[in-house]
């Protein structure tokens, strides 16, 4: 750190920001926050990027429903609903088309079940 003589001591000079400075500052604060505004109103506010399933082939898919039991699982589901069809693609097909966070269901819970399984 450099040092200066400042009314007859020795000290360390001042800092003193400028309005062009200001401005400066001001700008650079500004700028990402524009940016990221920007970037929210281009989105909508929605999230960008959902999961491969995007909500516009959601509407497109034809779909019944169904009641999980006590005790029951999606695997299990899968195999009652799709017998012949893999059980993993099942399972995929069921969770993403009604946005679960993971397989894991609980009693009661009413499921969206793609028509193309023949349920």
């Amino acid at each position: 750190m450099s040092t200066a003589i400042v009314n007859g001591t020795i000290g360390t000079p001042r800092l003193r920001i400028t309005r062009r400075g200001y401005a400066l500052l001001t700008l650079i604060v500004a700028f990402p926050l524009v940016i990221a505004a920007l970037g929210f109103a281009v989105n909508g506010g929605g999230a960008a990027a959902m999961d491969p399933v995007s909500a516009a082939s959601l509407k497109s898919v034809a779909f019944g429903h169904v009641t999980v039991q006590a005790g029951e699982s999606l695997w299990q589901l899968a195999a009652q609903i799709a017998p012949s069809a893999d059980p993993r693609d099942v399972v995929s097909d069921i969770v993403h088309l009604n946005q679960l966070s993971s397989a894991v269901v609980q009693p009661g819970q009413t499921l969206a079940i793609p028509l193309k399984y023949g349920h």
